[in-house]
């Protein structure tokens, strides 16, 4: 049998009720996966201690904070959302995935649906995709027209600008995934039964549209280049990408570290 080779403290990480508990949860057993993931649950509720200060700080200062999350079907959105919020104060922000628009709405300004669920103060709102449907998924899926799709281009900056200017703060993320990870996260979501509805019309096409998908996410990060840009979170690891996330957040919305709690 091959000799492992501990470093310090990794074997008092096992041994712990959480790393048991994980090493045991496999068919087989793995040490390196179950230490990383010891790590992972470490940093993140350090970085969830954060996420309370910011919301804290947000509150205290009437903050109005927009959060939206894009990227591929099966890219981590939700689950990067879940640990983003999961230890907040529910009463203080809100999670927004918004279905297909109705008829009525279809006949609005195309943001109008999506400016009805923008924060009120002390508020943070995280988009589950966002406006940025009609930048990429719409027109990948014949949803709008080419018309429609360069009237959204060409009104995009300057919402955001007018988002930006009225003092709400926008955080734009997008998490990316290689074709291989997408299928095989689509592989495991029809094999399991507490996942299956998560499996849209939209996602069953997903792989064979893969190109037409990079043809307008490029199209889409180009044209941001002349206002709001995203940050690409590489989310082929879900934990690894969700600390990334949290972080950039952290980073880019300059609340009060030393706020109490």
């Amino acid at each position: 049998m091959e000799e492992i080779l501990f470093k310090e403290g990794q074997i008092d990480k096992l041994n712990s009720k959480k790393g048991l508990r994980t090493l045991f949860s496999k068919d087989s057993l793995n040490y390196a996966r179950t230490l990383r993931y010891i790590d992972y649950e470490k940093k993140l509720k350090k970085l969830q201690i954060e996420l309370i200060k910011l919301q804290t700080w947000a509150i205290e200062n009437n903050e109005r904070i927009i959060i939206l999350f894009e990227g591929r079907d099966a890219a981590g959105k939700g689950g990067a959302i879940r640990r983003a919020t999961e230890r907040i104060n529910p009463r203080n922000f809100r999670i927004v995935a918004l279905p297909r628009p109705t008829s009525e709405e279809a006949t609005q300004w195309y943001f109008q649906r999506y400016v009805n669920q923008f924060p009120k103060e002390g508020e943070i709102v995280f988009f589950d995709r966002s406006w940025y449907n009609r930048a990429v998924l719409e027109p990948v899926n014949d949803f709008c027209t080419d018309n429609e799709h360069e009237i959204f281009m060409n009104q995009v900056n300057d919402f955001e600008r007018m988002i930006t200017e009225s003092g709400t703060r926008l955080v734009k993320i997008y998490m990316s995934i290689s074709k291989r990870e997408q299928a095989k996260r689509f592989a495991d979501i029809k094999s399991d039964p507490l996942k299956q509805w998560k499996m849209s019309s939209v996602d069953e096409k997903a792989q064979d549209l893969w190109d037409d998908y990079t043809f307008y996410k490029n199209k889409m990060f180009a044209n941001a280049k002349h206002g709001q840009l995203f940050k690409i979170i590489k989310a082929n690891r879900k934990t690894s990408a969700r600390i990334n996330v949290i972080q950039h957040i952290l980073k880019l919305i300059p609340y009060d570290k030393d706020i109490k709690i």
